[in-house]
């Protein structure tokens, strides 16, 4: 049976546990709802046990106002302090910097740990200082030549004084971007349209950074600039056509120098081994006539003093080298009999052709070679006994 049924005991079934005089009127039978301001002098009798307060008797609620007046302070200056602790305490990762101002003026830069600070006096911008951001811009600009080209670009940055990126600058983001205007406009305007559509984009690169970091340190932003990135340059879409046919002729030139060069690197080389060839052949043949007329020359030295010792051998012997060599070089021999009236030809070249593989040489007969070497000719036509008979 419900507490609040017509007929229970209320005093046993009271949920807020008053006991006898648990009810508005002071009647411990009296029937109806449960007496909520005792149900709140509970509460307050508790939370003043919690903080010091003493807990009130049976009274009424009116006689204690004060002093729970009081525990509801206590209670929600601690409340107030726990949101304060939980917002002025606070992590700075690995990765990050934090900067505290003071009354509105720069205090100190905090690095990684667990650090507090005192709002509201105090305030704190933390922001990560290794990370490398990004920012990607587009836009048509006029070269040095007066063309129209559209230029793409990623600049990469990253902070490197939190202190000056906070307080120097205000949006210094913006800036960055204002400057990275200016400074491809300016790099652009003077480069000629060729060198930013083909290989001009990475010194292009380089300018732009130099020239962005420079304004950049000058505004004091506190950023560095890591990398400028240029795309692939394009013309304005209703030219496009007539820049790629410019292109593929200016890639033809290309290929045409390639051939060019290595038809040259082939040709080159060749014709210096060439010329090389020639000059070892003709120090060769000019080390093999000095050889010569050197050997030649002793030989002559040699054969005056082998002279002057028997002149009459020396004379014959020479004679005979002689005849040898010009006869050997010789297909025909004529030779003279006594007093000049007989002439004898010898057709050696026929009589060697006549010879053949098969046909055996007439007995007698000898090459000029042979003849001339070793070949015993007769008394009659030897040279050597016709001079005998004559200086006889």
């Amino acid at each position: 049976m419900a507490w609040n049924e017509p007929g229970g005991n209320s005093n046993n079934q009271d949920p807020w546990g008053s006991g006898g005089g648990g009810r508005r009127g002071g009647g411990g039978d009296q029937k109806g709802p449960p007496d909520l301001d005792e149900a709140f002098r509970k509460l307050q009798d508790s939370l003043n046990g919690m903080f010091g307060g003493k807990k009130r008797g049976g009274g009424n609620f009116g006689g204690s106002g004060k002093r729970g007046g009081f525990g509801l302070v206590w209670v929600a200056l601690v409340v107030l302090l726990a949101v304060w602790l939980f917002n002025a305490i606070y992590i700075v990762d690995e990765q990050e910097q934090a900067v505290v101002l003071r009354f509105g003026k720069y205090h100190e830069t905090v690095g990684p740990g667990l650090n507090i600070y005192f709002p509201p006096i105090d305030r704190k911008f933390q922001e990560n200082v290794t990370r490398e951001r990004s920012y990607s811009k587009q836009g048509q600009m006029l070269t040095e030549d007066e063309n129209i080209i559209e230029v793409p670009l990623t600049v990469q940055y990253k902070i490197s004084n939190l202190q000056s990126f906070v307080l120097s600058v205000d949006q210094p983001e913006i800036s960055l971007q204002h400057a990275t205007d200016s400074a491809v406009r300016h790099v652009v305007g003077s480069t000629a349209m060729d060198q930013v559509l083909t290989e001009g984009r990475e010194v292009m690169a380089g300018e732009v950074k130099e020239r962005l970091q420079r304004f950049l340190d000058n505004y004091g932003t506190g950023i560095v600039v890591t990398q400028v990135n240029i795309q692939s340059a394009s013309a304005p879409r209703e030219v496009q056509e007539a820049f790629d046919d410019v292109i593929r002729a200016r890639e033809d030139e290309q290929r045409e120098k390639n051939q060019a060069e290595s038809y040259a690197n082939g040709v080159i080389p060749e014709a210096r081994g060439q010329a090389q060839r020639m000059l070892e052949e003709a120090s060769g043949y000019r080390d093999a006539v000095i050889s010569r007329a050197t050997g030649e020359a002793d030989r002559f030295s040699k054969l005056v003093a082998e002279y002057r010792k028997a002149p009459e051998v020396t004379r014959e012997r020479l004679y005979l080298e002689t005849m040898q060599e010009v006869m050997s070089n010789t297909s025909k021999v004529m030779v003279s009999g006594d007093g000049g009236q007989n002439l004898l030809y010898l057709p050696l070249d026929k009589m060697i052709n006549s010879r053949g593989a098969s046909t055996p040489a007439p007995a007698g007969v000898a090459s000029g070679a042979a003849a001339t070497q070793g070949t015993r000719l007769p008394p009659e036509l030897d040279p050597r006994e016709v001079r005998t008979r004559e200086s006889r």
